[in-house]
């Protein structure tokens, strides 16, 4: 079973996709370990998630399927080959002659069942997904996509600003004798306020009116999104290793101390200060006790046992 913080942050990683299922228009990311696994789905009016370990899927799986005495290992595979490509896309879809619905409840929740065949015999499997927390919401979809929102707006105005210095440097072409070859590579001088209002009077309407572009994640706003990930996840692995740093510092204020008392004994004995030599002479034996203290072992280095599975048959 993989840790919970580990499949959060393969999670994160994963791109948004856009994807159909009964109809319904959903962006959805997943990510599918060795026996476990994380999904995400939301239709930018919720967020819904479930996360299975190993033990949780053996328990569903034995109720979905009665016959079924497998391992984990022997079935999960066949799972995943039969969601993944449901999930990798709007136009993906189960592999085979396997069947996906999903279905809204009333209490909230979203539940996806899949009907499949393993070894001949039918193979059901259900995902129960629940509303997310608001922090896994705002980790996953709203932080990224603020970080988008202002790089996007840098870029514009980056963009802008080229459009005035080339504006500005056809100008100086025309006023020293340059003509154009061909009229209809005639632009207008760039108004960057003139545009914005333009652009937005046409395109807000037409994007309103289309929901179902909202429920998209073209490939360069997938690989801008991949980038501010990765940005932020190598920030936070600079951070966490200069943290041991700091907490290396105390010792040192030890060996400080250990240097003071040996150079109080050191003028002791060059005859200073008889009362120095006493105080000088105490702190002097203070690191022979020191050593005595018998040095315990970390229990994490304990090797630790773990019992072997037993493999059997797929049904029984």
């Amino acid at each position: 079973m993989e840790p919970r913080g580990a499949a959060t942050d393969d999670l994160l990683q994963r791109p948004w996709l856009p994807v159909s299922i009964s109809g319904c228009q959903f962006l959805a990311k997943s990510w599918f370990g060795d026996t476990a696994y994380h999904i995400l789905l939301t239709d930018i009016h919720c967020v819904w998630e479930e996360s299975m370990d190993s033990a949780a899927i053996q328990k569903r799986a034995q109720e979905l399927n009665r016959r079924l005495r497998a391992p984990v290992k022997a079935f999960f595979s066949h799972l995943c080959e039969v969601v993944q490509p449901c999930l990798a896309g709007s136009d993906g879809g189960p592999d085979g002659d396997a069947q996906i619905s999903l279905t809204r409840q009333e209490d909230g929740n979203v539940s996806m069942k899949l009907k499949s065949e393993l070894a001949g015999l039918p193979f059901y499997w259900e995902f129960h997904c629940t509303p997310a927390p608001v922090t896994v919401a705002c980790v996953q979809l709203v932080r990224p996509l603020l970080v988008m929102s202002h790089l996007l707006q840098r870029q514009v105005e980056q963009l802008g600003g080229l459009l005035g210095r080339k504006d500005a440097e056809i100008q100086d072409y025309r006023e020293n004798g340059a003509t154009l070859s061909r009229e209809r590579l005639q632009t207008d001088v760039f108004e960057e306020q003139t545009y914005r209002e333009g652009f937005m009077s046409k395109a807000l309407p037409l994007l309103c009116s289309q929901q179902s572009d909202a429920l998209s994640f073209n490939a360069d706003l997938q690989h801008l999104y991949a980038a501010i990930v990765a940005h932020g996840n190598t920030r936070k692995r600079k951070l966490s290793e200069e943290c041991p740093v700091e907490e290396e510092q105390p010792p040192a204020e030890e060996s400080h101390v250990t240097s003071s008392s040996a150079g109080s004994v050191v003028s002791s004995e060059a005859g200073e200060d008889r009362q120095v030599d006493a105080a000088g002479a105490k702190m002097a034996d203070t690191p022979t006790v020191k050593q005595s203290v018998p040095v315990r072992s970390d229990p994490a280095e304990r090797p630790s046992s773990k019992p072997k599975k037993k493999k059997v048959g797929l049904f029984r």
